[in-house]
């Protein structure tokens, strides 16, 4: 995204929209500006074209989860966003001009909690100052006498069961320890720092704060880089390309990732690991394509992977990096036509896939979101509701801490409110 293109957010019209407390108009500018229909915008964040034209409106009081959840896909910055609804500190809430990943602008932590609630996440703004501190400087040290590899392995456990507050706790010391063993300058200690930043970036992606995720995403590339091993380079090169399709720069992050299947791919392919990893690559290209509109990439490369699939076990060894198997790239598929807006093609590549087949919470969660998304997208809220209170029974934070699910769960709650299931997904997320 060009630096002319986000001058738009320093108008006249744009400053006119804050003054009149009018965040729809705002959502509505930057979607003209990326040359996108109402559907377009609906289908990025869950809901129909007629939401998206009451929200841009502003006919009603916009719930501020799918505010927001607009916003950011249009690329409206967050303290404008915050000053059209008429959440301020006093500061000036003036437009000001925007780099590509320019730096959050200083603020007060006062305000910075403010954002954080008006942003509608479930996890406690603490925790994200903490994380905000723990990328400044390099925590120190925990003294801790547990190995980083099995501090590593508990935090992966956390990210499996969903436990995503309590991970976000343990990361600013798992990173200040890793950062300690690094200085070994090993290969393996490398990687085991890339790979917990590359955690750290899973996580703050699921809750949707993808410009922190970008700087964790940066830093396990670079030390993925220093490790010298092709799989932990692909390992953050994947983290960083879903970060990047998440900023609206879905070329670069295809790029990124066909570099990086390139490099598995010229390993031979010889053990289990590589392959792995050649198959989840080849997935994440598919599903990057497919959100970029590319359907002929997409559909190609979700094929490949399918074959890659077969020299996989039906379940993944758990130490392995990548740990994805035949169910999983099935589940892919699922995303890849739902991406495409094929709600029929989605649900057909998901018409076999059943919990046990998915090892751990966060998987076997994440399958019943993504079969959710296909029926609503299918115009099915029964069916809908039905799978996302499966997931809400598996794993709550799969539910109740990604954005984009509370925004169909706020849809539905609307707009079929008498659904079977409906009241009882309303109700869990906002105990």
């Amino acid at each position: 995204m060009l630096t002319a293109d986000l001058d738009i957010w320093a108008t006249r019209e744009a400053r006119q929209h804050i003054e009149r407390r009018a965040p729809g108009r705002l959502v509505q500018l930057g979607r003209r500006r990326l040359g996108w229909r109402q559907t377009d915008l609906g289908v990025r964040i869950g809901c129909s074209a007629s939401t998206i034209s009451r929200l841009e409106s502003g006919r009603h009081l916009a719930d501020i989860r799918l505010l927001t959840a607009a916003a950011t896909a249009v690329g409206l910055p967050p303290t404008l966003l915050a000053a059209a609804c008429g959440i301020t500190t006093g500061a000036d809430p003036r437009p000001t001009r925007v780099a590509p990943h320019a730096p959050p602008t200083e603020e007060d932590p006062m305000r910075r909690r403010t954002l954080l609630t008006a942003a509608g996440t479930a996890v406690p703004a603490s925790l994200l100052l903490a994380i905000d501190d723990a990328l400044a400087l390099t925590p120190a040290p925990t003294g801790e006498p547990t190995p980083v590899d099995l501090r590593l392995a508990r935090a992966r456990h956390l990210w499996d069961t969903g436990r995503h507050t309590s991970l976000l706790a343990e990361l600013p010391g798992l990173l200040g320890d890793a950062h300690q063993a690094a200085r070994t300058h090993t290969g393996v200690d490398h990687a085991r720092l890339s790979a917990c930043y590359s955690l750290a970036t899973q996580v703050l992606g699921k809750i949707g704060r993808y410009e922190r995720a970008r700087l964790t995403a940066d830093r396990a590339t670079t030390y993925a880089d220093l490790s010298g091993s092709p799989i932990a380079s692909a390992a953050a090169a994947r983290e960083l390309s879903i970060v990047l399709r998440h900023q609206d720069q879905p070329a670069a992050a295809q790029r990124l990732v066909l570099a990086a299947l390139a490099e598995v791919e010229a390993t031979g392919l010889t053990t289990g690991a590589q392959t792995a990893a050649y198959a989840q690559m080849l997935c994440t290209t598919a599903y990057t394509a497919a959100r970029g509109g590319d359907d002929t990439q997409a559909l190609a490369m979700i094929t490949e992977a399918r074959r890659a699939a077969r020299r996989l076990p039906a379940t993944a060894p758990k130490d392995r990096l990548f740990r994805i198997s035949p169910a999983a790239v099935d589940l892919y598929a699922v995303g890849v036509h739902w991406a495409l807006g094929d709600a029929s093609a989605a649900l057909e590549a998901g018409r076999h896939l059943r919990p046990g087949q998915f090892p751990t919470p966060e998987r076997t969660s994440r399958m019943h979101t993504d079969l959710a998304r296909a029926w609503w997208q299918y115009g099915k809220p029964e069916q809908t509701a039905r799978e996302l209170l499966a997931a809400l029974r598996v794993s709550p934070a799969e539910v109740r801490d990604r954005p984009s699910i509370r925004t169909i769960v706020d849809s539905l709650s609307t707009r079929h409110p008498y659904t079977p299931g409906v009241r009882e997904l309303a109700l869990a997320l906002n105990r």
